[in-house]
């Protein structure tokens, strides 16, 4: 199994299992339920929409708002759990999206996909379910659309909701493309995803310090950059990691990997590669980068 944190435009790149507050909720106004997704997705999203459907608290739900408990769903919110399969199907469904987003906006169709992944969880997320919201997009004062009241780095925030996918791949592009702080991006190269990845961090997208290293990780992992070839009309030549000293002292971290085995194979203890990576517990997340010596 992979392990994705949903970051939902937060900093928080995963998040230690919470204590159970009977009284804490979370909002959900105008949610409908996700529409079914391709095969290899269905016997996840199910679990994932039988965990909203007991969450519901019917007793504070009416016509216009359905009430969910969050202690029921924070798992899902905050863990998202994928399969390889799914992770290619997803890419699949919206790649052409966002290439045509590239051609459209001169976004790399490699960070756009890149970023619906991380963002999501592979469309699995809480959010993209509950509003197709495939990138962690707050409402901001200038949205006038629908929206869902949903607890992230506070209580009860509030996010995009779109009637489908493909709108909240357009709104990202907008997004982007419409706010100055993000105006440095579009003078790199658009096949430099490493840069872009970097100047997502450094404009504020998200204030996790590894943000930029997990985004590469699944680009690489993935070959996402394949698609920013096509659309460039160039050929593609696959990411080959050549060897280095530099990177002999670090290790990307890849499906099935755990704190423990990672500790086994470079003869170093837990504790030490705890410190060394400022790690408080033992979550790590597919295509992050650990110093190892």
């Amino acid at each position: 199994m992979l392990l994705i944190a949903a970051a939902c435009g937060s900093s928080k790149s995963v998040a230690k299992r919470p204590v159970t507050k009977k009284h804490s909720t979370s909002v959900a106004r105008t949610v409908r339920k996700p529409a079914a997704r391709p095969t290899t997705q269905s016997a996840e999203r199910r679990k994932i929409e039988q965990q909203y459907e007991t969450a519901r608290e019917d007793s504070k739900s009416n016509s216009k708002e359905t009430v969910y408990s969050k202690q029921e769903i924070l798992e899902a919110t905050t863990r998202v759990k994928v399969t390889t399969a799914m992770v290619l199907d997803y890419i699949e469904t919206y790649k052409d999206i966002a290439k045509g987003n590239m051609a459209q906006y001169g976004i790399p169709a490699s960070i756009i996909l890149g970023q619906g992944i991380l963002e999501s969880g592979a469309g699995t997320g809480p959010l993209s379910n509950i509003a197709n919201n495939h990138f962690g997009i707050k409402c901001h004062k200038e949205w006038t659309g629908e929206s869902v009241s949903y607890d992230d780095d506070a209580a009860g925030e509030c996010f995009r909701k779109y009637s489908e996918s493909a709108e909240s791949y357009r709104d990202h592009s907008l997004f982007l493309t419409s706010r100055q702080r993000y105006a440095g991006l579009f003078s790199l190269d658009k096949d430099d995803y490493k840069a872009w990845a970097k100047g997502l961090r450094a404009a504020g997208y998200a204030t996790d310090p590894k943000y930029p290293e997990k985004l590469i990780g699944i680009i690489e992992r993935y070959q996402l950059q394949r698609f920013d070839a096509e659309v460039l009309g160039r050929e593609y030549a696959p990411t080959v990691k050549q060897p280095s000293d530099v990177a002999a002292s670090r290790y990307q971290v890849t499906q099935g990997d755990t704190l423990y085995s990672i500790s086994r194979r470079f003869n170093i203890s837990v504790d030490e590669l705890r410190r060394k990576n400022n790690i408080t517990d033992n979550t790590i997340s597919i295509g992050q980068q650990l110093i190892v010596n």
